[in-house]
C-alpha cells in the first residue's frame, strides 16, 4: 500500500511538473496562438509599439518592470496615457492587469488622437480596486465595468497584489463584451438604442464623438495610481495599415 501512495504521490507531481511546463510564459505566444491569428501588443521588454497620447515617447512614468508595463508616480514626473501605434476596429484583446492598494486605471478602445483627451472618443474597461477605491462603491464604475455606463454583471476581481484576466471583444464595429477572469460580465452594442439612452444620461453626453467611431487606438489609463499590465495580446478581425490615422 505504502509503495501505491509513493507511485501515486510521485504520478501527481509528474502530472503538475507537466502543467508547469506547459503554461505559457508571460509575454509569449503559443503556436496555436500564432497559426489563430494573436500578436502580442507588448514584449515583456519594451515599450516599443507604445506612445503617449498625442504625443511621441512614451512618459517616464510608465517603465517595464519583471515583465510588466507599469505606470507609477514613483517612476517619474512626467505621465498620462498611452496608446497603441495601430489603430483597430473589431478585435479580440487579451490582458493582464493587476492593482495596488485603492488603485485605478482603464483600458479605453476605438480612441482617437485627433480629440483632446483620450475619453471624449473612447469607452473604458475599469480598472480598479473595488474595495478600497471610491469607484467600487457604484457597480457602474466597478472593475470591468465599461465605465459609468454598463455595470459588471457580478465581482470576479482578484485580491490586489494579485494578476487578473481581462479581455474586450469587439465583433463586427459595435457588439462589446467585456469579460474578467474568464467570466463575461459586460455585453452592449455601440450605437444601440440603449447606448444611447445611457450615454445620453451621463458625462459623455458633452462630447459628441464619444463611443461613434469604428476604429482607433488602444489606450492604457494613467490615473495617478500604480497599475501593471502584461500579456498584451490582440487577435485582430481588422486592422488598418500600421501609420494610418483614425477619423
Amino acid at each position: 500500500m505504502r509503495h501505491v501512495l509513493r507511485l501515486s504521490l510521485a504520478a501527481l507531481a509528474l502530472l503538475a511538473s507537466v502543467a508547469r511546463t506547459e503554461e505559457p510564459a508571460p509575454n509569449t505566444l503559443t503556436e496555436k496562438e500564432k497559426t489563430d491569428g494573436w500578436r502580442l501588443l507588448f514584449d515583456g521588454k519594451t515599450t516599443h509599439g507604445w506612445h503617449a497620447f498625442r504625443g511621441k515617447d512614451v512618459p517616464d512614468k510608465w517603465k517595464v518592470v519583471d515583465g510588466a508595463l507599469v505606470v507609477s508616480p514613483k517612476n517619474g514626473k512626467h505621465g498620462g496615457d498611452i496608446v497603441t501605434a495601430d489603430a483597430f476596429d473589431s478585435f479580440d484583446l487579451s490582458f493582464e492587469w493587476k492593482v495596488t492598494p485603492g488603485a485605478n486605471s482603464g483600458v479605453m478602445y476605438h480612441v482617437s488622437e485627433h480629440e483632446d483627451a483620450p475619453y471624449f472618443t473612447g469607452p473604458e474597461y475599469q480598472i480598479l480596486d473595488n474595495k478600497r477605491h471610491p469607484d467600487g462603491r457604484n457597480k457602474l464604475t466597478s472593475a470591468a465595468s465599461c465605465y459609468a455606463l454598463y455595470p459588471p454583471s457580478e465581482d470576479v476581481t482578484k485580491p490586489v497584489g494579485e494578476w487578473n484576466q481581462g479581455r474586450i471583444v469587439i465583433d463586427r464595429f459595435r457588439h462589446v463584451e467585456h469579460w474578467l477572469n474568464g467570466k463575461k460580465v459586460v455585453v452592449y452594442d455601440l450605437g444601440s438604442d440603449d447606448w444611447k439612452q445611457r450615454v445620453a444620461k451621463s458625462k459623455f453626453n458633452a462630447w459628441k464623438k464619444f463611443g461613434t467611431l469604428k476604429r482607433g487606438r488602444i489606450d492604457l489609463q494613467d490615473h495617478g495610481d500604480e497599475v501593471a499590465y502584461r500579456n498584451i495580446k490582440i487577435k485582430v478581425l481588422k486592422l488598418l495599415r500600421q501609420g494610418t490615422s483614425e477619423k
